[in-house]
């Protein structure tokens, strides 16, 4: 039963609409509304009166960040890192500064100097009661003061978690390392931040290594160290190696049948060891390098046999046992008609590039020696070839290019020729194959070749982590060790939050890279748009969002959770 009742508190009167209904035989009020006072209802059904014009808005973003803080919510992340930190117990704690800085990096990265700014157009500044000034640069650094010992112990509490409340397979684990270039002066002191190979190509600055080893299940990290930029990818496997197996049962609970997926840069002996190591022994699938197994590229084609499946229509394989590292080990070659054709593409590419680069070589040459061209420093042999061999440095073109150094006039001169011959031996050998190795002797091998596929999960990752937009671990606004490592656990926090929503999204049909998630659920955002001065007069919505976002959205039941935020 519905009615109007009046209330009088401190000599107003005020009018509610209310709804009752009986309860064990009794009448018992089940609803209530706030109204208003007589004079604001009259004005609100007068009709000569007109709709009041909103005041302003306040657009805050909503879904995706309230989504994130939701998931870490659910995984006790503020609490599990407080747990293991040293902090007095007032102002903000480390776990709330460190999940900012992690739901910051996966929809809208800012250096901390933007914090506060991004956090007050959040729907965190509604749901949290943390003042701006505690958002400082300042305060972030000051915060910033977990140890080894404390991301350690922190990673080991939220990796079970993890594994257990989402039955993660760890049967499998894919390992690659990658590195990010930094902004660190060449006098700032480091031990992690060093001139090394720069996998995106800024040999000009120093940088900073990252190892992972993660589940092929949605790509989700279990294991990840910092390390400096200029150590061997070998040496880092082995240190990735060695916590796996001192962490894997005593996390776990159970013992190791683990399967370790690698490329040819962490080839070497000592892993090898380590991987077979009797007191824990570890399964792997790796790749060989073309010095390691030149004897099998030259197998005929004709003792390939074709791959059982779907995903396998355009690939042959020669399966052999072969003696690499002081062990038998099943060896697979394989040819891959796609890859073949992308290699050629790409050769015929440089072909062309590499021809064009080296006539311009000759003609400048030409013209010095007919007399055209006298300005400028006098060629020598010596420059020609190290300008031939820079010509040269694409793919494959060393290989198929022949050239030769004479005289004309007196001036160096270069002639060249490409040489079917070797191009042919080429496509025949190489292009298209790849070599696998292994100690899952009772594989067959498809599974040995799909497991070794699997790898482009780690690929997948590392391109994740190094985009623009969500995710991006560079550029670096820190300058010490001790904060590099934990901005790098921060962003690794971020990425395997995304993972997990992902995960959780497969399993209702939604089936989209991370970036997409993102990107539909930031559509939706929440909006408090202001009438008047009295709280009567404020109203909250939603914008208008994607069907993905709205379908989410009303999954995680989000709209009815937070539409009382003011």
């Amino acid at each position: 039963m519905a009615s109007i009742i009046r209330k009088k508190i401190k000599k107003h009167t005020y009018y509610y609409y209310v709804e009752s209904k009986r309860v064990n035989g009794k009448p018992t009020l089940v609803n209530q509304k706030y109204l208003g006072t007589a004079e604001s209802i009259s004005k609100k059904i007068s009709l000569t009166s007109k709709i009041p014009e909103p005041l302003y808005s306040i657009v805050l973003d909503f879904a995706d960040i309230s989504l994130l803080y939701d998931l870490a919510l659910r995984l006790n992340v503020v609490d599990t890192i407080n747990k293991h930190s040293k902090k007095r117990e007032q102002g903000i704690s480390i776990g709330d500064y460190i999940l900012l800085a992690a739901i910051n990096r996966a929809v809208a990265p800012a250096s901390k100097s933007e914090m506060a700014h991004w956090f007050s157009k959040t729907v965190l500044s509604r749901l949290l009661p943390i003042d701006a000034k505690h958002l400082t640069s300042q305060n972030f650094w000051n915060h910033m003061c977990l140890t080894d010992d404390d991301i350690s112990r922190i990673e080991d509490d939220l990796v079970v978690s993890i594994v257990h409340n989402y039955n993660i397979d760890t049967s499998h684990l894919i390992y690659d390392a990658t590195n990010f270039f930094s902004y660190i002066s060449t006098k700032q002191k480091s031990a992690l931040a060093k001139r090394g190979h720069s996998k995106e190509k800024r040999s000009d600055l120093r940088i900073v290594g990252l190892s992972m080893m993660i589940s092929p299940d949605c790509n989700i990290p279990l294991l990840y160290d910092t390390y400096p930029g200029n150590k061997p990818d070998s040496k880092q496997f082995n240190v990735m190696l060695s916590k796996l197996k001192q962490r894997y049962e005593k996390l776990l609970n159970k013992s190791a049948d683990v399967t370790i997926i690698f490329d040819r840069g962490n080839n070497h002996q000592d892993n090898i060891d380590l991987l077979e190591n009797e007191d824990f022994p570890l399964y792997y699938v790796g790749g060989l390098k073309k010095n390691q197994c030149a004897d099998l590229f030259g197998i005929e084609k004709s003792k390939y046999t074709q791959l059982a499946g779907e995903c396998f229509e355009r690939v042959t394989a020669f399966r052999t046992t072969k003696y690499v590292y002081e062990r038998d080990m099943t060896v697979v070659v394989t040819f891959n008609q796609n890859l073949y054709d992308g290699q050629m593409q790409g050769i015929l590419f440089n072909m062309e590039k590499t021809y064009d680069n080296l006539s311009t070589i000759q003609k400048q040459l030409i013209k010095r020696a007919e007399g055209i061209v006298t300005k400028g420093r006098k060629p020598t042999a010596a420059s020609v070839e190290k300008q031939v061999k820079a010509a040269l440095k694409l793919e494959y073109m060393d290989d198929i290019f022949d050239y030769e150094l004479t005289t004309l006039n007196g001036i160096p001169f270069v002639k060249f020729i490409l040489n079917e011959t070797k191009l042919l031996h080429l496509q025949k050998t190489i292009l298209g194959k790849t070599v696998l190795f292994t100690n899952r002797h009772e594989w067959s091998t498809e599974q040995i070749v799909a497991s070794y596929r699997s790898a482009w999960h780690i690929e997948n990752a590392f391109s994740q982590l190094k985009d623009t937009d969500h995710l991006t671990v560079r550029p670096f606004f820190h300058w010490t060790d001790q904060k590099i490592k934990v901005h790098i656990y921060y962003c690794v926090l971020a990425y395997r939050l995304c993972c997990i929503l992902k995960k959780e999204l497969l399993l209702h049909g939604i089936d989209e890279s991370i970036n997409k998630i993102l990107e539909h659920l930031n559509e939706l955002k929440y909006i408090i748009t202001v009438l008047g001065t009295s709280k009567s007069d404020i109203l909250c919505s939603f914008s208008q969002a994607s069907n993905m976002a709205e379908k989410i959205a009303t999954h995680y039941n989000l709209k009815n959770k937070y539409l009382p935020v003011r």
